[in-house]
Protein backbone atom coordinates (compact mmCIF):
# COMPACT_ATOMS: atom_id res chain seq x y z
CA UNK A 1 0.00 0.00 0.00
CA UNK A 2 2.58 2.46 0.85
CA UNK A 3 4.54 1.77 -2.28
CA UNK A 4 1.97 2.60 -4.37
CA UNK A 5 1.01 5.68 -2.58
CA UNK A 6 4.96 6.36 -3.37
CA UNK A 7 4.61 5.51 -6.78
CA UNK A 8 1.43 7.56 -7.40
CA UNK A 9 2.85 11.01 -5.70
CA UNK A 10 6.10 10.02 -8.11
CA UNK A 11 3.71 9.73 -11.21
CA UNK A 12 1.94 13.15 -10.24
CA UNK A 13 5.07 15.18 -9.41
CA UNK A 14 6.05 13.69 -13.36
CA UNK A 15 2.59 14.42 -14.86
CA UNK A 16 3.02 17.83 -13.11
CA UNK A 17 6.22 19.07 -14.10
CA UNK A 18 5.72 17.63 -17.91
CA UNK A 19 2.68 20.18 -17.61
CA UNK A 20 5.05 22.71 -16.73
CA UNK A 21 7.56 22.04 -18.92
CA UNK A 22 5.19 22.23 -21.70
CA UNK A 23 3.41 25.60 -20.11
CA UNK A 24 7.22 27.26 -20.32
CA UNK A 25 7.55 25.95 -23.70
CA UNK A 26 4.64 27.45 -25.01
CA UNK A 27 4.96 30.77 -22.97
CA UNK A 28 8.82 30.70 -24.56
CA UNK A 29 7.57 30.89 -28.24
CA UNK A 30 4.93 33.34 -26.78
CA UNK A 31 7.42 35.68 -26.04
CA UNK A 32 9.71 34.80 -29.39
CA UNK A 33 6.85 35.21 -31.58
CA UNK A 34 5.90 38.95 -29.59
CA UNK A 35 9.66 39.51 -30.11
CA UNK A 36 9.71 39.03 -33.95
CA UNK A 37 6.82 40.87 -34.33
CA UNK A 38 8.58 43.99 -32.76
CA UNK A 39 12.17 43.16 -34.56
CA UNK A 40 9.52 43.06 -37.89
CA UNK A 41 7.95 46.48 -37.68
CA UNK A 42 10.75 48.50 -39.58
CA UNK A 43 10.67 45.96 -42.00
CA UNK A 44 7.20 46.17 -42.24
CA UNK A 45 7.49 49.99 -42.44
CA UNK A 46 10.21 49.77 -45.44
CA UNK A 47 7.99 47.12 -47.37
CA UNK A 48 5.17 49.68 -47.53
CA UNK A 49 7.63 52.31 -48.77
CA UNK A 50 8.97 50.10 -51.37
CA UNK A 51 5.82 48.71 -52.47
CA UNK A 52 4.57 52.59 -52.66
CA UNK A 53 7.45 53.83 -54.44
CA UNK A 54 9.22 51.11 -56.82
CA UNK A 55 7.45 51.20 -60.35
CA UNK A 56 6.05 47.80 -61.84
CA UNK A 57 6.14 46.04 -58.49
CA UNK A 58 5.34 42.21 -58.71
CA UNK A 59 4.81 39.44 -56.70
CA UNK A 60 8.35 38.45 -57.36
CA UNK A 61 9.69 41.87 -56.03
CA UNK A 62 7.43 41.42 -53.14
CA UNK A 63 9.20 37.35 -52.36
CA UNK A 64 12.32 38.50 -52.97
CA UNK A 65 11.83 41.61 -50.67
CA UNK A 66 10.89 39.22 -48.01
CA UNK A 67 13.51 36.30 -48.66
CA UNK A 68 15.94 39.36 -48.05
CA UNK A 69 14.52 40.60 -44.89
CA UNK A 70 13.41 37.38 -43.24
CA UNK A 71 17.13 36.03 -44.37
CA UNK A 72 19.14 38.66 -42.13
CA UNK A 73 16.07 38.75 -39.57
CA UNK A 74 17.18 34.80 -38.74
CA UNK A 75 20.51 35.39 -39.54
CA UNK A 76 21.45 38.32 -37.73
CA UNK A 77 20.27 36.40 -33.84
CA UNK A 78 21.95 33.73 -34.94
CA UNK A 79 25.60 35.81 -35.55
CA UNK A 80 24.79 38.00 -32.01
CA UNK A 81 24.28 34.64 -30.08
CA UNK A 82 27.54 33.93 -31.31
CA UNK A 83 29.08 36.30 -30.64
CA UNK A 84 27.69 36.49 -26.97
CA UNK A 85 27.79 39.11 -24.55
CA UNK A 86 31.37 40.22 -24.51
CA UNK A 87 30.35 42.61 -27.68
CA UNK A 88 26.95 44.08 -26.60
CA UNK A 89 28.15 47.22 -25.50
CA UNK A 90 29.92 47.83 -28.58
CA UNK A 91 27.39 46.91 -30.72
CA UNK A 92 24.61 48.26 -28.69
CA UNK A 93 26.46 51.78 -28.94
CA UNK A 94 26.79 51.92 -32.89
CA UNK A 95 23.84 49.94 -34.16
CA UNK A 96 21.22 52.79 -34.06
CA UNK A 97 23.73 55.11 -35.86
CA UNK A 98 24.54 52.63 -38.75
CA UNK A 99 20.25 52.05 -39.22
CA UNK A 100 19.77 55.81 -39.51
CA UNK A 101 22.30 56.41 -41.77
CA UNK A 102 21.73 53.62 -44.58
CA UNK A 103 18.28 54.54 -44.53
CA UNK A 104 18.59 58.15 -44.65
CA UNK A 105 21.37 57.40 -47.72
CA UNK A 106 18.43 55.34 -49.48
CA UNK A 107 15.92 57.54 -48.83
CA UNK A 108 17.89 61.16 -49.81
CA UNK A 109 18.69 58.69 -53.12
CA UNK A 110 14.83 58.49 -53.81
CA UNK A 111 13.68 61.43 -53.46
CA UNK A 112 16.29 62.60 -55.40
CA UNK A 113 16.11 60.37 -58.25
CA UNK A 114 12.42 61.46 -58.16
CA UNK A 115 12.72 65.51 -58.18
CA UNK A 116 15.83 64.69 -61.36
CA UNK A 117 12.77 63.42 -63.54
CA UNK A 118 11.60 60.79 -66.05
CA UNK A 119 14.55 60.52 -67.87
CA UNK A 120 16.63 59.13 -64.84
CA UNK A 121 13.58 56.67 -63.65
CA UNK A 122 15.97 53.39 -65.34
CA UNK A 123 18.97 54.11 -63.52
CA UNK A 124 17.28 55.36 -60.15
CA UNK A 125 15.35 53.76 -57.30
CA UNK A 126 12.48 52.26 -59.19
CA UNK A 127 14.13 48.74 -59.96
CA UNK A 128 14.52 47.34 -56.85
CA UNK A 129 18.22 45.91 -56.69
CA UNK A 130 19.72 43.24 -54.89
CA UNK A 131 21.97 45.93 -53.45
CA UNK A 132 19.19 48.23 -52.66
CA UNK A 133 17.24 44.87 -50.25
CA UNK A 134 20.82 44.20 -48.83
CA UNK A 135 21.36 47.64 -47.49
CA UNK A 136 18.03 47.88 -46.11
CA UNK A 137 18.14 44.04 -44.62
CA UNK A 138 20.79 45.45 -42.96
CA UNK A 139 19.55 48.61 -41.75
CA UNK A 140 16.26 46.67 -40.70
CA UNK A 141 18.12 43.93 -38.82
CA UNK A 142 20.84 45.31 -36.47
CA UNK A 143 17.98 44.78 -33.44
CA UNK A 144 18.10 41.75 -33.80
CA UNK A 145 22.04 41.44 -33.68
CA UNK A 146 21.46 42.87 -30.24
CA UNK A 147 18.72 40.40 -29.60
CA UNK A 148 20.65 37.48 -30.64
CA UNK A 149 22.85 38.47 -27.62
CA UNK A 150 20.03 38.64 -24.98
CA UNK A 151 19.41 35.42 -26.29
CA UNK A 152 22.61 33.64 -25.63
CA UNK A 153 22.51 34.96 -22.19
CA UNK A 154 19.74 33.60 -21.44
CA UNK A 155 20.42 30.29 -23.35
CA UNK A 156 17.05 30.13 -25.97
CA UNK A 157 17.27 28.34 -28.41
CA UNK A 158 18.79 30.13 -31.05
CA UNK A 159 17.79 28.17 -34.23
CA UNK A 160 13.94 27.70 -32.69
CA UNK A 161 14.00 31.96 -32.46
CA UNK A 162 15.99 32.87 -35.29
CA UNK A 163 13.10 30.58 -37.53
CA UNK A 164 10.42 31.99 -36.07
CA UNK A 165 11.78 35.70 -36.37
CA UNK A 166 12.75 34.82 -39.72
CA UNK A 167 9.04 33.56 -40.86
CA UNK A 168 7.62 36.30 -39.09
CA UNK A 169 9.65 39.05 -40.47
CA UNK A 170 9.15 37.27 -44.17
CA UNK A 171 5.32 37.19 -43.54
CA UNK A 172 4.74 40.75 -42.06
CA UNK A 173 7.12 42.02 -45.15
CA UNK A 174 4.78 40.39 -47.70
CA UNK A 175 1.97 41.77 -45.89
CA UNK A 176 3.54 45.63 -46.34
CA UNK A 177 4.63 45.06 -49.83
CA UNK A 178 1.08 44.70 -51.02
CA UNK A 179 -0.16 47.28 -48.93
CA UNK A 180 2.68 49.58 -50.02
CA UNK A 181 1.93 48.32 -54.04
CA UNK A 182 -1.79 49.40 -53.42
CA UNK A 183 -1.07 53.18 -52.13
CA UNK A 184 1.32 53.17 -54.85
CA UNK A 185 -1.13 52.81 -57.41
CA UNK A 186 -3.14 55.51 -55.54
CA UNK A 187 -0.03 57.94 -55.12
CA UNK A 188 0.97 57.45 -58.16
CA UNK A 189 3.81 60.01 -59.36
CA UNK A 190 4.46 61.23 -55.63
CA UNK A 191 4.59 57.72 -54.75
CA UNK A 192 8.64 57.84 -54.66
CA UNK A 193 9.08 60.88 -52.82
CA UNK A 194 6.64 59.52 -50.01
CA UNK A 195 8.91 56.81 -50.15
CA UNK A 196 11.96 58.56 -49.41
CA UNK A 197 10.51 60.51 -46.62
CA UNK A 198 9.24 57.55 -45.07
CA UNK A 199 12.72 55.63 -45.10
CA UNK A 200 14.25 58.82 -43.74
CA UNK A 201 11.36 58.68 -41.19
CA UNK A 202 11.95 54.74 -39.83
CA UNK A 203 15.70 55.92 -39.41
CA UNK A 204 14.79 58.97 -37.37
CA UNK A 205 13.09 56.61 -35.18
CA UNK A 206 15.56 53.95 -34.72
CA UNK A 207 18.35 56.69 -33.57
CA UNK A 208 15.82 58.46 -31.28
CA UNK A 209 14.72 55.40 -29.76
CA UNK A 210 18.14 54.68 -28.97
CA UNK A 211 19.05 57.89 -27.92
CA UNK A 212 16.94 60.24 -26.52
CA UNK A 213 14.19 57.54 -25.21
CA UNK A 214 17.21 55.18 -24.21
CA UNK A 215 15.68 52.48 -25.65
CA UNK A 216 17.68 49.38 -26.48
Amino acid sequence: MEQSKRLWERNRTGLYALEKGLEEKVLGISAILLIAVSLAMDAFAVSISNGVSVRSFGKRDAIRQAAFFGGFQFIMPVIGWFLGSSVKAYIEAVDHWVAFILLLIIGVNMIWGSLKGAEEENNGYCSLTNKVLLIQAVATSIDALAVGISFAILEVDILQAGVIIGIVSFVISCIGAWAGKYLGEKLQTKAEIIGGIVLILIGAKILIEHTLLGAG
